[in-house]
């Protein structure tokens, strides 16, 4: 484990740790990630480092451009964004 905090460090990568108590801290991009791996990376095989990046770029697009989510009436991210500058 040394060796690899030593990486992260050598490499000016920092490491996102919750504090003791606060598990909510990184709710949003673990929700995020889970639903990337479940819906573009279990089940499936990728063959070059291009055509996972490819992966997940096209899913990147697709959740905030065309995914719909009810608790945005029915709308994709951009959109709800849209809809509520223009309401502002």
């Amino acid at each position: 484990m040394k060796a690899y905090n030593y990486k992260l460090k050598e490499h000016k990568i920092f490491q996102s740790m919750s504090r003791k108590g606060t598990c909510l801290d990184n709710s949003i991009m673990e929700n995020f990630f889970s639903l990337l791996k479940q819906e573009i990376y279990h089940g499936r095989e990728y063959y070059s480092f291009e055509e996972l990046k490819q992966a997940i770029d096209g899913y990147i697009h697709y959740y905030n451009y065309e995914r719909i989510k009810g608790k945005l009436n029915w709308q994709s991210p951009v959109q709800f964004r849209k809809a509520a500058l223009k309401a502002a």
